[in-house]
């Protein structure tokens, strides 16, 4: 047996967790540089605001209805998410972290343990909410695709408890029955709409369908969705997130860059990401991406964009930096307001695999990444940083509505007063 746990409006709820006086109200997050809804509670969804719309069109549609604005406050995020995974992991001696609010749990020889699944599914739920305050959904199935389908159903179906499970046929061909073809994981809109020519439309008329003729008409990806929908396991936790094969980091500025020292700075920050990433998943990139443009609405639209070519492959951030400063002198022109800049890492391949090169030897610093790493990873994302990154913070992302980092900062640590 599988089991999907998810938080609930993840970054909304997060928001909600230390300040108690905002539980019940209607919350959204923005992105960065507050641009668009990327977040909604429960509670502004029922009053209809929608995801992934500019807030400045929807400012005085959430002034009139009382709703909580938030930036996204990612240090609060991570810390939080860490410590609800940390409570999950306790209920399987087998845990898979997919994504920053959800994960899978694996169930061998839990039937003698586990009387029923969805009692089990509450206690979870109880456990999550008394040791964070972040409200979950919990799906249970024999495969994962069925695990995330019945964690649908936690949540989403009418009288939803919080818990679902898919233990029987019957069960099974309830829950998919009643779910849209788009809401099953791995098929996204294109995907439906080309599925829906076909005249599928919930998940069980997907579930129905010849594996392999789907196979033929669509993709392998689609002939195993349909084979684990169907109850037969075929998913490993490498496939069910595998690697990415290009890994970029690109943001608009909070206010216009025409310096070239802030511009610097930020096209060095994004080396750092990307190579933080690739450092995550064991990648080195063979070639590297680097943009910086005006917005497309001035009226002298500037866009310059190189691709460089590294000796030999790389996951060092000094290596990525200098890359930048090799082809910064074509990429700064003064005058330009820029209003987007960014990196990226293409042409991955595997660190254990690499390929050594005779007449180049590479310029990483392996141990002083690590050093890095560990110490952005104990205390806090931008503690230690490759000098160009130091340069300037006029580039940095507007947050106005940036709540305290009550976790991660220590001027924002809450205080009670008895």
């Amino acid at each position: 047996m599988y089991a999907l746990v998810d938080a609930t409006a993840f970054y909304a709820s997060a928001e909600k967790v230390f300040d108690p006086s905002i539980r019940k109200k209607p919350v959204v997050v923005l992105s960065n540089n507050d641009g668009c809804i990327v977040a909604a509670s429960p509670e502004a969804r029922r009053l209809g605001i929608p995801k992934f719309e500019p807030y400045f069109k929807l400012k005085d549609i959430l002034h009139n209805n009382g709703v909580v604005i938030k930036s996204s406050n990612y240090e609060l995020y991570a810390d939080l998410s860490d410590k609800m995974m940390n409570v999950i992991n306790q209920f399987s001696d087998n845990h898979y972290i997919y994504s920053i609010d959800e994960s899978f749990l694996k169930f061998d020889g839990y039937s003698d343990v586990v009387s029923s699944w969805y009692d089990y599914g509450h206690l979870i739920r109880r456990s999550v909410w008394r040791k964070t305050k972040l409200p979950v959904g919990v799906g249970f199935g024999p495969t994962p695709t069925l695990a995330k389908a019945a964690n649908h159903a936690a949540k989403k179906f009418p009288n939803a408890t919080g818990v679902a499970v898919i233990d029987n046929e019957q069960s099974r061909r309830q829950i998919l029955s009643k779910m849209g073809v788009g809401d099953v994981w791995g098929v996204g809109r294109k995907l439906t709409k080309k599925l829906q020519l076909f005249g599928v439309e919930t998940a069980l008329d997907l579930a129905i369908q010849n594996p392999r003729l789907m196979r033929q008409q669509f993709s392998v990806v689609l002939e195993r969705t349909i084979t684990e929908l169907n109850g037969e396991e075929c998913l490993s936790w490498d496939e069910v997130k595998q690697r990415k094969k290009e890994v970029y980091s690109t943001r608009s500025f909070g206010e216009r860059v025409t310096d070239p020292f802030s511009l610097k700075a930020s096209l060095a920050t994004h080396c750092s990401i990307v190579t933080k990433k690739l450092r995550k998943q064991n990648s080195l990139a063979k070639r590297i991406v680097i943009f910086a443009h005006s917005s497309p609405h001035e009226n002298d639209y500037f866009k310059k964009s190189f691709i460089k070519e590294l000796p030999v492959s790389s996951n060092d951030a000094t290596v990525f930096a200098n890359a930048v400063e090799n082809v910064f002198s074509q990429l700064y022109k003064p005058g330009v307001r820029y209003y987007k800049a960014g990196v990226g890492a293409i042409e991955l391949e595997d660190d254990v695999f690499q390929q050594a090169d005779m007449f180049n030897q590479s310029q990483d610093k392996p141990e002083l990444m690590k050093c890095l790493d560990e110490i952005n990873n104990r205390y806090g994302s931008t503690t230690a940083r490759i000098g160009p990154e130091l340069q300037t913070k006029n580039w940095e992302m507007r947050r106005e509505f940036l709540s305290p980092r009550y976790t991660t900062r220590w001027p924002d640590i809450p205080v009670i007063k008895c």
